[in-house]
């Protein structure tokens, strides 16, 4: 396969991941909220779509400061609409924390600031020549550029937001469950854009990246189900999740380690991230649908493993504890400034009667 072919195909792959995580949330709240769920997925892509070619692109990966890039016209290249799908995905990931309860007015909003000045940055930091990278920090394909800054986000983002009517005093089940299962599948399929388009080549790097994905993938599955037999059952929700797991903290380090440390990285993300949404779940705080304990803890256990592997630690630190510290002091800033001009949360009404009635009418 000719290497643009590979790329166009990746950044197919890695756009379906979006549907892929609308269906994969929405199966995850309950009927009321759930075409609410799909819409936030899709308007995140649609206005990374926009921003992205306007100056998004540029900001994060045209000539400037080891900070930020200068805008200038947006490229006419395969790149850039691969990185696109990139972007657009990361913010997909944050509305785990806008579930059930968030102005869909005010996510778009959030996400057109969020992606300027959150994701726009790292992708300049790590992957557009910036400072971290010259530091030596290594991010194949979005530990700390996709899952930590969208995951930690979610994090401020739900503390902004404030718990859901009734949580803690009642179950908020999922109410479609093989909805959920379909989408983890799509997003498992997509990653191998995800990660082997990465490579930019139809080379040795790209085929040990799909391979150690799907190994990691099904690592952190295993592991899921495992502590999910505790209970005498196999959890779906949770051998799916364990997937997802496995897939966040594998990508940083995909173009990099072997097969067996693939695995190690999928033991050591699966068993840390469950006990991540055991805590989350202890402090009852309502981040519910766990982009934090899977994405934002995977994706930094996935850069500190590589600097563990690649004898390289200390520029994988710094860049883990600069992305945690910016994407959540920064996307909290950017929630309560919204909240500010037009509000974050619907009515207690609207709660009630459900999103997909109050803000789309469906």
């Amino acid at each position: 396969m000719e290497p643009n072919s590979w790329i166009l195909t990746s950044a197919a792959l890695v756009m379906l991941m979006v549907p892929g995580l609308a269906l994969f949330y929405a199966g995850m709240v309950r009927k009321k909220n759930a075409v609410n769920m799909i819409m936030l997925s899709l308007i995140s892509y649609v206005i990374v779509s926009l921003q992205w070619v306007l100056f998004g692109y540029s900001l994060s990966f045209g000539d400037g400061s080891d900070f930020i890039g200068f805008p200038s016209p947006m490229p006419e290249d395969l790149f850039a609409f691969y990185q696109l799908t990139f972007a657009a995905i990361t913010l997909a990931i944050i509305t785990s924390a806008a579930a059930e309860r968030m102005k869909f007015s005010s996510f778009i909003l959030f996400g057109l600031l969020w992606t300027t000045f959150v994701y726009d940055p790292f992708a300049k930091w790590l992957w557009g020549n910036g400072w971290l990278a010259k530091l030596g920090a290594l991010d194949f394909a979005g530990g700390a550029v996709v899952h930590i800054s969208s995951g930690f986000g979610a994090l401020a983002l739900a503390l902004a937001l404030g718990n859901r009517a009734g949580y803690g005093e009642h179950d908020i089940e999922a109410h479609n469950i093989p909805m959920t299962l379909l989408g983890a599948g799509l997003l498992w399929f997509g990653w191998f854009g995800f990660n082997g388009g990465s490579a930019l080549a139809v080379n040795e790097t790209a085929v040990r990246a799909v391979i150690v994905t799907n190994t990691a993938a099904a690592t952190g599955a295993l592991v899921w189900l495992l502590i999910s037999l505790r209970s005498g059952r196999v959890g779906s929700l949770a051998f799916v999740t364990g997937a997802i797991a496995g897939l966040a903290s594998i990508t940083p380090a995909a173009g990099f380690v072997t097969i067996w440390q693939s695995i190690v990285i999928g033991i050591i993300a699966g068993v840390l991230c469950y006990y991540a949404m055991v805590f989350r779940v202890k402090r009852r705080i309502d981040e519910s649908l766990d982009a934090w304990a899977i994405h934002g803890v995977g994706g930094a256990i996935g850069m500190l493993m590589l600097g563990v592997f690649n004898g390289n630690f200390v520029p994988q630190l710094v860049a883990v504890v600069v992305t945690i510290t910016y994407a959540f002091v920064v996307t909290y800033i950017i929630a309560k400034m919204v909240d500010a001009v037009i509000g974050l949360r619907v009515s207690e009404e609207e709660e009630y009667v459900g999103l997909d009635i109050s803000q789309h009418g469906e």
